[in-house]
């Protein structure tokens, strides 16, 4: 196999009208190099290059510690092919304040550092950890900082996680709807996990990857999130996960799926499994 071979980039896959993104969180993990993932002895620098091309997304989570500099992204979006979509976790600092309708200065200072990611930039990822429960009226008031588009026109998705099961209710789905803030559907065994349609894109973080499965996941589970894909890219709703209102009448939105944590050396094999059956 050549280095070109390597490097080959995979075909798009699209749904009935949307286009669907599927990758893993971050890039840099020791587990994935010598022949898991990246090639053997391929260069630690050249590990976004080969996986954005093995891949159509990934998840970036360094943003959640620390911010970084425009030309860093800048950087990552020059090392990534066309078509392929960076989604990025917003700061920790931003997330854990006590005073969230008061950090509007810090949301922008973060947008307008990552919109050098250009048009790699595919939605942002607004996080709630276990435990940060801020109330119905806070929330809302934070989520009516978040900006349509970046500083230079380009327009900005949002995607929101929350893990505090008292924060979802049928008036949280009415207020995202109402904002086009996509509520994201959490894969997982430890969190709540509702896949209610609240934007014209879907976010699914998928969290249950087993080690003793060389995918991650069977071939019947990957089976399923495919032919979801699909439904939500043709502006369907699957009926076989729990939701908390239905959707309205729908339209082809853009899906993004990643696989994260758990079995996490298992992600980038169960990404690209998902993506050959697509």
């Amino acid at each position: 196999m050549t280095m070109d071979d390597l490097f080959a980039q995979p075909a798009r896959p699209r749904g009935d009208g949307g286009s669907i993104h599927v990758g893993i969180g971050g890039w840099t993990y020791a587990p994935w190099r010598g022949g898991v993932f990246y090639p053997e002895k391929l260069a630690q620098r050249r590990e976004l290059e080969y996986a954005s091309r093995q891949l159509t997304a990934i998840e970036i989570n360094g943003t959640y510690y620390g911010a970084q500099k425009p030309e860093t992204y800048a950087r990552w979006r020059d090392q990534t092919p066309e078509g392929f979509l960076f989604t990025a976790k917003a700061p920790r600092r931003i997330m854990e304040s006590r005073r969230l309708a008061a950090t509007g200065a810090q949301v922008e200072d973060f947008i307008g550092g990552i919109a050098a990611l250009g048009e790699r930039l595919g939605a942002l990822l607004w996080q709630f950890d276990r435990g940060q429960s801020p109330a119905p009226a806070e929330l809302l008031a934070f989520l009516d900082l978040l900006p349509a588009a970046t500083p230079d026109g380009r327009r900005l998705r949002h995607a929101l996680e929350l893990r505090d099961r008292a924060l979802f209710t049928p008036d949280l789905v009415t207020q995202l709807r109402a904002r086009n803030i996509a509520l994201v559907h959490a894969g997982s065994d430890e969190h709540p996990s509702f896949a209610d349609l609240t934007a014209d894109f879907c976010y699914a973080r998928l969290m249950q990857a087993r080690d003793e499965l060389p995918c991650g996941y069977t071939d019947a589970e990957l089976d399923a999130w495919a032919g979801r894909a699909r439904a939500w890219a043709a502006g369907q709703d699957p009926q076989d996960l729990p939701q908390l209102r239905s959707a309205p009448p729908g339209v082809p939105r853009q899906v993004f799926v990643f696989f994260i944590a758990a079995a996490k050396h298992r992600n980038p094999a169960a990404a690209q499994a998902l993506l050959a059956r697509l």
